[in-house]
């Protein structure tokens, strides 16, 4: 008998709740405007988001098809024992979450665009190391990848993203 790996284990979880998001997109109301539907952005992400958990799930069955008895049972060599130990594994991944927390947080006060480019250079800065020459890519990077996005939202599709207090006309 062979156990499913985490990765499987993940990629039901994420397809079950597809599951829900593809039965969520057919309660939204159409108001018969003769337009594009208010359903069909989130119906074609949700069925694009199927489709890569579908590929994650076959992928993790055909993993599991190949793993040995020593990838099971090994433990991971380079994680320490204890909460201390925890922490260091995921490290990044906390501090990642903390910045997204603290753009969240903020965003009343500087805005989609503002709060953004600063969550993205944050972001870059802290995973791609800082020296000057990396600080200036990350902004660079920043600016024109979050700029970009709330140029074709703003404009291009006409959502309303959250404005801030601070910069009221971005």
């Amino acid at each position: 008998m062979t156990t499913m790996s985490r990765d499987t284990v993940v990629s039901i979880i994420l397809l079950l709740f597809c599951g829900f998001l593809v039965w969520a997109g057919t309660l939204i109301r159409d108001p018969q405007f003769g337009e594009l539907p208010p359903a069909a952005w989130p119906k074609a992400v949700t069925w694009v988001l199927t489709a890569f958990c579908i590929v994650y799930f076959v992928q993790s069955l055909l993993a599991d098809r190949r793993r040995t008895a020593e990838d099971i049972v090994a433990p991971d060599p380079d994680r320490q024992p204890g909460l201390a130990g925890w922490f260091r594994w995921y490290f990044n991944p906390i501090v990642c979450l903390t910045f997204y927390f603290i753009f969240l947080a903020t965003l009343p006060y500087f805005g989609t665009l503002i709060g953004g480019i600063l969550l993205v250079f944050a972001l870059l800065s802290f995973l791609g190391g800082m020296t000057p020459r990396l600080i200036v890519n990350h902004a660079i990077i920043a600016v024109v990848s979050v700029g970009a996005m709330w140029l074709l939202f703003t404009y291009g599709l006409r959502v309303l993203l959250p404005r801030g207090e601070l910069f009221p006309g971005i």
